[in-house]
């Protein structure tokens, strides 16, 4: 009796350690063949079963490439049973052959056993037809959208707080109908002093608007953005952005010798500061001095992190000869763990070095 049990008590015990799921797919690969650029987005379907002797689980999709998408079945699948993953790609823009992956995890033991196995693969392939260039393509307006567009509407300059810069901007109505240009909130150092056109553009006309930047007006340094946006009556986009990229510099050219014998010179206690280890969703901070080491008082014009997880203020944005003041530095740690670096310029009227570069680093964990 004792015997029989033992035997029955062995014989679960294996079915125990062989009941497992497992998937096995139709197929691996789904070929596309031929598919045009315009016609949209494709869809494929791969169907698994479960051949294993428990509950199926898919727990994880990811498709290699952000121009794949997958859908797939989120409950479990039942022994014997079937289950999808729809692999679907978008073409647009993606002329010539292509070859994704997608890599799926399950419930397997060799998912839950710690052994970090691979995943298993499954692959969708084709060949997109280049689709025949649109009229804004073939006249090289591709960096704007709507019926009127501009050339190019991103333009980068430096400019000395004492120059004005003027910049060309070409646009052409592509549309039937005329459209009208009209600038939204102008600024005072952001005007537009020319156009080839008048209120109107009309239909397949190009033509040019020119704007001029004044930096003495706008007072900024460093690197600054600005925005113009022109309001037009086109049925697709109304609302037409340029973008201005700007870097603003001070004109020291025409300070005297005496002056700069006199002028302020700048120091910093520190060109690197390292928060070290910061806790999620939390905030820290940190100092360093900037000292004036000059003859005249010295003008701290900006102070700009390139991350927006920092940030920095200075006690005084004056300094008097032989004074110093402390800047905060501040870091802003979101929830993702990891390394954060920038860096922060600090930009004063010292002529010899006007712009001195604190290199950032912090750690989130």
């Amino acid at each position: 009796m004792k015997k029989t049990c033992l035997t029955m008590l062995f014989a679960v015990a294996a079915l125990l350690c062989f009941a497992q799921p497992q998937i096995q797919f139709q197929e691996t690969t789904h070929d596309f063949g031929k598919i045009k650029e315009e016609g949209g987005k494709v869809t494929g379907r791969f169907v698994f079963t479960n051949v294993g002797t428990e509950d199926l689980l898919l727990t994880n999709v990811r498709p290699g490439c952000g121009c794949t998408a997958a859908n797939y079945t989120k409950e479990p699948v039942a022994p014997g049973q079937q289950g999808f993953i729809d692999a679907t790609y978008n073409p647009y823009n993606r002329p010539g052959g292509f070859n994704k992956n997608i890599r799926v995890t399950t419930n397997e033991p060799r998912f839950t056993d710690g052994s970090n196995s691979a995943p298993h693969m499954i692959f969708i392939k084709g060949e997109v037809i280049k689709r025949p260039p649109t009229e804004f393509e073939k006249a090289g307006y591709t960096k704007s959208n709507g019926m009127a567009r501009f050339f190019d509407p991103n333009v980068k300059i430096e400019a000395l707080n004492t120059q004005k810069v003027k910049d060309t901007f070409k646009v052409r109505n592509f549309w039937t109908k005329p459209v009208s240009f009209e600038m939204n909130a102008p600024k005072e150092y952001l005007t537009e002093v020319y156009r080839s056109f008048g209120p109107e553009l009309a239909p397949g006309q190009e033509g040019i608007i020119i704007l001029e930047f004044d930096a003495a007006k706008c007072g900024k340094f460093g690197q600054i953005k600005e925005t113009v946006t022109y309001m037009t009556n086109d049925s697709i986009e109304a609302r037409k952005m340029l973008h201005y990229a700007i870097n603003v510099k001070e004109d020291f050219s025409k300070m005297s010798a005496k002056q700069l014998k006199n002028a302020p010179v700048a120091e910093l206690s520190a060109l690197a500061y390292d928060f070290g280890s910061v806790a999620k969703n939390s905030q820290t901070q940190g100092v360093v001095t900037l000292v004036n080491k000059g003859k005249t008082p010295l003008k701290i014009r900006a102070i700009a992190p390139n991350n927006n997880f920092f940030r920095a203020s200075a006690q005084m944005m004056e300094i008097p000869a032989g004074g110093s003041t402390i800047i905060t530095l501040t870091f802003r740690a979101n929830s993702r763990p990891g390394v954060q670096k920038g860096t922060l310029d600090v930009i004063t009227n010292d002529p010899n070095n006007p712009i001195q570069v604190i290199n950032l680093n912090a750690q989130i964990q």
